[in-house]
């Protein structure tokens, strides 16, 4: 009997999974908290977050998927990571955390990668970099070293979320290349931690974490944390990845032409390359994805759109409180496609990268008093989110990564019909909606790693499609002409900026 834990690290919840590995099949899962956790906002633009809540939020998950399962803790046979990207956790000496997390949807640190941009130049960052250094990890910790130089003085190593969990497992401060990549300090060009962008924003190289494998054994649970835990001690971590990548594993998206999605609190298309591809504006980015080698590049190509089921869920509390995302959604397709005219601009999280890191606010367009109803701002609103999809899906293709075949799980607005069906319209794309999470890939990344499965092939054979949903014919013009008055909305709102 051997079964694996997945642990997925979001920002509204810390999620399990307990997977078979006979079957590979979930036989137990669970979240905490049962409400969105909070996203503490110090200053506009900023989003922080405590790392020991997540600690917190994982023990209460695993006790309730340990005692639902029913199966004995000492059948884990390892653990799997995937994690919000992008975060800035700090620690000193003692392990012990000096600040917040600075999480990926704070803003604060524009300004410092376009220092850096500036600094290293243009040809640097895309062809080494692959990205310009923008609002990322490194790009926060120029912000720490510049704005609170006594807690800079004092950090022993940074990590990235998924890491401080690791930390907190093991008692080990590592990383991965593919985390590396995503808090923008790798050199492609060079294969190594990138030394123009450590002596750019001052940053010492003793604060970069040991690297470890994707798969593979990264550390072993402590005695105390496995008392915490109710886990038996030894038990080995032997896979973590940022949440899109992991996504795009837990769909089985592993090779060049192949993409991902997925609609959670953020948005996100992600393809693989095996050739660098990137966008003179950096508007998309590139990562190592998890299954990356120097030899044999595999590039994640993405687009994210922050404000997705943060602003779903804020519509549903404005216009439905009280209903369940089920009934929003019947909601929402009680209008008419295009929304009667009604538009929605999905930004109001952050800057966002499509928008060459402008933070342009979310809006609402054409509301018409004596007409319009709940139900035209339900659709609008996810309406406009499927536009900032094919906004970055439109960038994408001019790099030449094809979306027209798109994976999803079925999950979060790929459960809307609205928002999938809008989507696979106007973007003329088809989406394969698959039974999978961000969890259950953790856990199949840590079956991969510890060797329990020889191949991807052998560990997604379980892997259940459960639709398809094609372009609408019927709803092509009405989703193309609204589309076209949304790019013009945004248009119109960026000259403003």
């Amino acid at each position: 009997m051997a079964y694996f834990l997945g642990i997925d690290l979001g920002s509204s919840s810390v999620k399990v999974v307990l997977m078979d590995g006979e079957t590979g099949s979930a036989s137990a899962s669970a979240f905490a908290p049962q409400t969105e956790a909070p996203i503490n906002a110090p200053q506009n633009g900023w989003a922080e977050q405590n790392p020991s809540d997540w600690w917190v939020y994982l023990k209460t998950a695993l006790h309730t998927a340990l005692h639902t399962a029913g199966i004995p803790p000492e059948a884990i046979k390892a653990i799997g990571i995937t994690y919000q990207m992008h975060g800035l956790v700090l620690v000193d000496k003692q392990l012990q955390t000096l600040r917040p997390s600075i999480i990926w949807c704070d803003s604060r640190a524009v300004p410092y990668g376009e220092r850096a941009f500036e600094t290293l130049g243009h040809d640097y960052c895309l062809q080494h970099l692959l990205n310009t250094p923008g609002n990322f990890t490194a790009a926060k910790l120029a912000w720490v070293r510049e704005n609170e130089p006594g807690i800079f003085d004092r950090v022993h190593k940074f990590m990235l979320p998924g890491d401080y969990i690791a930390m907190r497992m093991t008692g080990e401060v590592r990383t991965t290349v593919s985390g590396l990549s995503e808090g923008m300090f790798w050199d492609f060009r060079e294969n190594r931690v990138s030394e123009p962008l450590l002596r750019c924003l001052g940053i010492p190289e003793e604060m970069i974490p040991e690297q470890v494998p994707t798969f593979g054994e990264q550390g072993f649970l402590t005695g105390s944390a496995a008392a915490e835990l109710g886990l038996p001690a030894g038990i080995p971590i032997c896979y973590r990845a940022g949440d899109q990548p992991n996504n795009a594993l837990s769909l089985n998206v592993l090779n060049p032409g192949e993409v991902a999605s997925t609609a959670g609190t953020s948005g996100v298309v992600y393809g693989i390359s095996d050739q660098v591809c990137t966008d003179p504006k950096s508007r998309i980015n590139m990562f190592a994805h998890v299954n990356h080698l120097a030899a044999v590049p595999r590039l994640g190509v993405m687009h994210c759109t922050n404000g997705v089921g943060i602003q779903n869920a804020w519509m549903k509390r404005m216009i439905a409180s009280g209903k369940s995302y089920e009934e929003f959604n019947d909601m929402a397709a009680q209008a008419p496609a295009g929304s009667d005219g009604v538009s929605i601009l999905p930004f109001g999280n952050g800057a966002e990268r499509i928008l060459e890191n402008r933070q342009i606010g979310s809006s609402i367009h054409g509301i018409n008093f004596n007409i319009h109803d709940a139900s035209v701002l339900a659709r609008a609103a996810q309406e406009g989110v499927a536009f900032s999809f094919k906004y970055g899906m439109d960038i994408m293709q001019q790099t030449g990564m094809s979306t027209r075949v798109i994976r999803a799980g079925y999950a979060n607005l790929f459960l809307s019909p609205v928002f999938r069906t809008t989507l696979a319209t106007v973007a003329d794309a088809v989406i394969e909606l698959y039974d999978t999470n961000g969890a259950q890939g953790a856990a199949i990344g840590a079956a991969l790693g510890s060797g329990r499965y020889s191949t991807p092939d052998e560990a997604f054979r379980p892997l259940r499609r459960i639709a398809v949903v094609e372009p609408a014919p019927a709803l092509r013009a009405a989703c193309i002409d609204a589309y076209a008055r949304w790019k013009e909305l945004l248009r119109q709102r960026i000259a403003q900026i």
